[in-house]
């Protein structure tokens, strides 16, 4: 499949990490469609806009409900690739894609809703674990259906992370920085941007077939309190650590009501277990910035220099 020929349809595409799949598979040259829910008179100013700026970049957009079965294949029979975008609550709603591009039976390659660690490879707190195992579902179902596939371990979503991690837009928080266990261990921030661009990529190469793809580079490796020094080396300002132990977590994941429940296991999993990192990738692994080496993820000291001069807004994405 030429990649500059693929048409892409990108499901969730106005959602947190799908806008930016959406801008890069448009920056890359494919035809780009987007099916998204319905807009409503509630839907919000920035919803709004990002649709008028998808019009004004050529996408089609598709306003329709996973429901609507024979408007789903309509769609899948004019594009090569599929992508799902879905947050944590609607996984399973994937059951009813992969239903639509087995009746279409045109896909060249279908990219369910991953982008996180890579869920056969961790062992996190029940409410986290509850969320990866509808991944896995997701998983068997592609396989089992023989629909040409691309899981990605895109780990932690780097402009959301250091959001939360080092909350740069809280004036109140002058003096302090939260640590999650010792914050010692390791994880991986990518920059969304990158994360859209490489996803496009590895959607289109044949090398990535029925494959697993870990978005792994070298510079974007770091801990919580290197992350923080980093940070006060570039504002010039000292914070206090204030650490939350591991078995305060442990507690509050088996406390606090659900939904509640998922960040702390989440930051749990990821920044006092380091799951992203505690395991090696072999041989037969690929990983994406050694897949492209001409291509150079943005680095997380790179990423906090933006967060320096125009700082990306705090947003309310789940991160799974």
């Amino acid at each position: 499949m030429e990649s500059e020929l693929s048409k892409i349809v990108i499901f969730g595409g106005t959602g947190y990490i799908g806008k930016y799949m959406v801008k890069a598979s448009v920056f890359l040259g494919h035809k780009t469609f987007v099916y998204a829910r319905p807009i409503t008179p509630h839907a919000t100013p920035s919803k709004l806009q990002l649709h008028k700026e998808f019009h004004s970049m050529g996408v089609t957009i598709v306003q329709g409900e996973v429901e609507e079965h024979e408007k789903m294949v309509s769609v899948l029979r004019q594009v090569d690739v599929v992508i799902s975008t879905f947050a944590f609550p609607q996984i399973l709603d994937q059951l009813k894609i992969i239903h639509a591009i087995k009746v279409a039976g045109n896909i060249m390659r279908f990219l369910p809703s991953e982008f996180g660690c890579d869920e056969e490879r961790v062992s996190p707190l029940p409410p986290f674990k509850a969320i990866l195992e509808n991944k896995i579902k997701i998983r068997r179902a592609i396989e089992a259906a023989n629909i040409p596939y691309t899981f990605v371990s895109a780990n932690c979503f780097g402009a959301y992370f250091v959001n939360y991690l080092l909350r740069p837009h809280d004036h109140h928080q002058q003096d302090h920085i939260v640590v999650y266990g010792t914050g010692q261990s390791k994880a991986v921030l990518n920059y969304e941007e990158d994360i859209g661009v490489y996803t496009i990529k590895v959607a289109n190469d044949p090398r990535t077939l029925n494959r697993i793809v870990y978005y792994r580079p070298e510079t974007n490796i770091i801990s919580q309190l290197e992350l923080i020094s980093l940070w006060e080396q570039k504002t010039g300002r000292t914070f206090k650590r204030v650490h939350i132990p591991e078995e305060e977590m442990v507690k509050q994941s088996q406390t606090l009501p659900h939904p509640e429940n998922i960040p702390v296991s989440v930051l749990h999993s990821l920044f006092v277990k380091g799951e992203t990192m505690d395991f090696e990738l072999g041989n037969d692994d690929i990983e994406a910035s050694k897949l492209y080496p001409d291509s150079v993820f943005t680095t997380v000291d790179q990423l906090l220099d933006i967060f320096l001069i125009d700082p990306p807004q705090p947003a309310t994405a789940a991160f799974t």
